[in-house]
């Protein structure tokens, strides 16, 4: 605690000082005003005479030299905010305390703290307060003395001796709880923080150091009486204590920061939160914000590593530049970083932290002669309202962070009831898996139908489960449960084989029905995909074609989508693509383009309404044409009355899939209404006939 912790980067600009009327500002005001008292007292005090013949000597300009370079640079013993440094100065002034009194010791003191505030730019409050808290601390260990009898001066000095001890001692416990309590209690107010958490993360790491410079300044003090020439020797245990600490502190620092923004890391974040937690009061919350950098993938891709690292210092500067005193900012990898606010008003000023720092995220930076425009998603998570933790406040900020991006808000507050990871979500994932090991999953399936003829074109398999307790769940309510998960794998090789196993049943009977099959882009990427099609095939004795994998939109977002060997994979194979729910998302026309697909389905949204919308009408048909130029096949979704049927047709849109053809239906059922169309199902339009022939 040798100085003002405030705002520990000499060149920070915003080292203005705190508004005018805060707790902060009376402290510091009060502090400056005491402590000044003290110093002119301390100078009314003082004997001229014996200072200028002081003055005369080596030894004054030795213990003067010594004293301003022990003042320009602190030993730190932790990386931590709260604890800072300790200046080597200590231990020359408190010599000087002990030798020749309190007026030259604080006229020495605030000569050299002057200096450092020139040198290292200090803001004129910090300069202040530092003069202050030194002489304040002075005159306390001044006081203990003269309890004692000892008042040294110019013209008497002081040489302490064996017996001595006690009164050392308790002037130095004076000198460091002065100086420990006037810096803690500006740290606390400038945080917004306990004085306790200040006080209990500073006082252990500090004593020791305080310690051992105050316990080698008697030492000096025998040594200025006998032979003042090897004074300069002191200089060699100091530098000792100097790098000691410095090793520690580089070893702690490391540990619980990250090497490349040097920001705090995910076990530093730990500690921080959970001693906000430990102190969080009845009236305030605890903020935890989840944030990730959107399109940052893109930039690292292109530009390299080396540009990629360099934005995200930059990204670091921002979110440290853009928070308030007390909050921290981590980084828990890759380009994810954490912002802890240890004390909080309400959801809403959460909610403006967010924004501030997501719009300083949105700034342009400019590297290597581009422009990048980055942006983020923030969520958060706030203690006690949504969790107990640290673990569950990081993972329901997870939750509204993803909640932030899926939805392209920007900051999300963390919402129980969209929280996939709830108890119940969780119970029902187990029961899933167990549904799937003990087959009670079911596929049903809905035909799509040629708008112009009426010809069945093939059916699309919909996964059905009829839940012992809660009974039949619709898709929505467990596939994004398992896509979140271990099991999406196992569910999609489930779908698959059961998928081929009903398509063989249909060929091998004479209904040569193209079976569609939805999977995720996490599975289209899965290199285990084409071997498990190639084998399905080659085991239920089926052409390629037999089969379709429906994939979202999305998988236009990613340029591996048209490089991936799996791709390439199902190419060679002749497995067939289709594109399901397309004009959702935010794909060109070129990356559709570049995608092997043979078939576009046009979502549900925008065909339900063509009828009622125009502008609906009009985006279907623009869909439409886009994909007829193409030479690919077009798929409305959600046809349910003969109106928009008859419009799709008019548009040019080649097929239809919604309850006015048929709801999903089970195999049995299905089996029957395909037998009942068959004669108006074109085999020849897929050549499936002849891939029939070859195949047998």
């Amino acid at each position: 605690m040798g100085v003002l912790l405030l705002m520990t980067d000499p060149t920070d600009t915003r080292d203005t000082g705190p508004r005018v009327g805060t707790p902060l500002w009376a402290f510091l005001a009060g502090s400056i005003v005491i402590g000044f008292t003290a110093l002119v007292v301390a100078m009314l005090r003082l004997d001229q005479g014996g200072l200028a013949a002081l003055a005369r000597t080596p030894l004054f300009w030795v213990l003067a030299v010594l004293v301003v370079l022990g003042e320009l640079r602190p030993v730190m013993v932790s990386s931590a905010t709260a604890v800072g440094g300790t200046y080597p100065s200590t231990m020359f002034t408190f010599a000087v305390l002990l030798h020749f009194g309190l007026p030259v010791a604080v006229l020495m003191q605030a000569v050299a703290v002057a200096m450092n505030g020139i040198v290292t730019r200090k803001a004129w409050h910090r300069v202040m307060f530092n003069i202050a808290q030194s002489t304040l601390a002075l005159t306390a260990a001044a006081v203990v003395l003269g309890l004692f009898g000892i008042v040294p001066s110019p013209a008497v000095p002081w040489t302490p001796t064996g017996g001595d001890l006690l009164a050392i001692a308790l002037a130095g416990v004076a000198y460091f709880a002065t100086r420990a309590a006037l810096v803690s209690g500006a740290v606390a107010l400038h945080e917004r923080r306990s004085i306790t958490r200040v006080l209990k993360a500073s006082v252990g790491p500090q004593s020791l150091v305080y310690t051992a410079l105050l316990g080698l300044a008697p030492l000096v003090v025998v040594v200025m009486n006998h032979s003042p020439t090897l004074i300069p020797l002191f200089v060699a245990p100091l530098a000792a204590v100097y790098f000691t600490a410095t090793l520690s502190m580089r070893r702690d620092h490391q540990a619980m920061h990250d090497e490349l923004t040097a920001l705090p890391n995910r076990k530093m974040l730990i500690v921080s939160t959970e001693e906000a937690l430990a102190e969080a009061r009845h009236d305030e919350r605890v903020g935890l914000f989840l944030i990730d950098l959107d399109r940052f993938k893109e930039v690292n891709d292109t530009m390299g590593h080396p540009v990629g690292d360099r934005l995200l210092q930059m990204v670091a500067h921002r979110l440290t530049h853009s928070v308030r005193p007390g909050d921290v900012v981590a980084r828990l990898g890759g380009d994810e970083f954490a912002v802890l606010l240890p004390s909080i008003r309400d959801a809403h000023a959460a909610r403006e932290v967010a924004a501030r720092l997501r719009a300083a995220l949105t700034e342009p930076v400019r590297l290597e002669g581009m422009t990048f425009d980055l942006d983020g998603s923030v969520g958060i998570a706030l203690y006690p309202d949504h969790a107990p933790d640290f673990e569950l406040l990081l993972q329901r900020a997870d939750v509204a962070m993803y909640l932030a991006k899926e939805g392209r808000t920007g900051v999300e507050l963390y919402q129980p009831d969209k929280d996939r990871n709830s108890p119940e979500r969780l119970n029902l994932l187990g029961d899933l898996r167990r549904a799937v090991d003990n087959g009670e999953l079911k596929l049903h399936y809905q035909p799509k139908v040629g708008l112009a003829t009426g010809a069945v074109h093939g059916v699309e398999a919909l996964l059905r489960w009829r839940h012992p307790v809660h009974g039949q769940l619709p898709p929505s309510e467990f596939i994004p449960l398992a896509e979140q998960s271990y099991l999406m794998r196992q569910l999609t090789e489930y779908v698959i084989d059961a998928a081929l196993e009903q398509a063989a049943r249909w060929w091998h009977t004479g209904l040569r029905v193209q079976v569609s099959v939805n999977v995720s882009a996490r599975d289209l990427l899965d290199s285990a995909l084409p071997e498990q099609l190639e084998m399905g095939l080659a085991k239920f004795r089926l052409p390629p074609s037999a089969i379709q994998l429906e994939v979202t939109e999305r998988i236009l977002m990613g340029d591996q989508a048209y490089t991936h060997e799996t791709i390439k994979a199902l190419a060679a194979l002749g497995v067939p693509l289709a594109l399901d729910d397309f004009g959702t998302g935010y794909s060109s026309l070129i990356r559709l383009q570049r995608l092997a697909v043979s078939e576009v389905k046009i979502d549900a949204s925008f065909v339900s309404r063509i009828a009622e919308s125009d502008d609906d009408a009009r985006i279907v048909r623009s869909i439409v044409e886009l994909v007829r130029s193409l030479g690919l096949r077009s798929v409305a979704e959600g046809v349910e009355s003969d109106d928009v049927a008859i419009r799709l047709t008019k548009m040019g849109c080649d097929m239809g899939q919604g309850w006015l053809f048929n709801e999903p239906m089970p195999a049995a059922e299905a089996t029957v209404w395909l037998r009942e169309h068959a004669e108006a199902t074109p085999e020849i339009e897929y050549g499936y006939r002849s891939e029939v022939t070859q195949t047998a």
